[in-house]
């Protein structure tokens, strides 16, 4: 598997990482077994996984609980990426606000490293920028932290070129994170990725399997647990994933081509996108993640490209 070099730190990661989100925040939170999670987040740094992503969103804050407790005693071995800016509002409706406040940043940064039993993150991010903040002011902070040796490396997530050159040129962007997928493609049409690879920039992909969609093991809402917190997304509305179906179908065929999985050709598909993409597939079973971490030694043929590349638009947004 191909290593990723974080912006211009002279630190380096795994292609396939692991996004720790639906362990505990979104997917089935009442099926949550936070004792096999701390099995999949142990078995991927085994299998040489070493990006592991998590965020105070998620839970709220449970999840950096869960991979705190998974990395003791193997903090080392891996680069330990959250997130903050974005404020749980109601869990039971995910709903949230951004809040980008210099202050506010601060006492997030060092209650992130209390959950998470570290004196510092290796990769902090800002989750999503305030609208209300200057996203200089922002990062300003963010970047004092880095200073203080509390942050290693700063990244971005779901950033525009614009933003993305504005924080720029105020401290190094060492990554942007945002989805990327065979449905969900605006980071390409954006400009983003491309940006990125000519600045040097680490992009993260998140969803690559399109929360899961992308897989080939969802063919209705009855596929989904019943406190899913995908069924609120017009993409798994039920005439959505009718028609999606079509999409997945066609992965399916390429991938029997390849002796692959629709998984494993979804997320070849991705690192396919440049040399500095990796990706933070999801899962809460060992089974799906050495399936995963597969795919980041899967090679896709110029065929097998053309034909991934002119799939149809999904329908309903993401």
């Amino acid at each position: 598997m191909r290593r990723i070099r974080l912006g211009a730190t002279d630190r380096t990661f795994a292609a396939v990482g692991l996004g720790c989100m639906g362990m505990s925040w979104g997917y089935d939170e009442l099926g949550r077994d936070d004792d096999e999670s701390v099995a999949v987040i142990r078995r991927a740094v085994e299998l040489g996984v070493d990006l592991i992503d998590t965020a105070d969103q998620y839970g709220p804050f449970t999840n950096e609980l869960l991979v705190g407790r998974a990395l003791e005693g193997i903090r080392d071995k891996v680069l330990l990426a959250t997130k903050g800016g974005l404020v749980v509002d109601d869990p039971a409706t995910y709903r949230s606000h951004r809040d980008g406040r210099p202050e506010y940043l601060r006492g997030a940064v060092e209650a992130s490293l209390k959950r998470l039993g570290t004196d510092h993150v290796d990769l902090y991010q800002l989750h999503r920028i305030d609208p209300e903040v200057p996203v200089e002011e922002s990062w300003g902070a963010l970047a004092e932290l880095v200073k203080e040796g509390k942050i290693g490396a700063l990244g971005l997530s779901e950033a525009s070129v614009e933003e993305i050159a504005r924080a720029h040129a105020v401290h190094p962007v060492a990554s942007v994170q945002s989805e990327l997928s065979l449905w969900s493609r605006e980071a390409l049409t954006g400009g983003v990725v491309e940006h990125c690879g000519r600045e040097g920039i680490a992009f993260i992909a998140f969803a690559p399997l399109g929360r899961g969609f992308l897989s080939g093991s969802i063919s209705g809402p009855q596929d989904l647990p019943k406190a899913d917190g995908r069924h609120r997304l017009p993409r798994f509305q039920p005439d959505a994933i009718a028609a999606n179906r079509a999409i997945v179908d066609q992965v399916r065929t390429v991938a029997e081509q390849l002796g692959a999985t629709v998984a494993q050709v979804a997320i070849a598909w991705v690192l396919a996108q440049g040399e500095h993409v990796g990706v933070i597939p999801g899962t809460k079973t060992r089974r799906y993640l050495e399936d995963n971490v597969a795919a980041g030694s899967l090679t896709l043929p110029p065929d097998a490209l053309t034909r991934l590349d002119a799939l149809p638009e999904p329908v309903g947004s993401r």
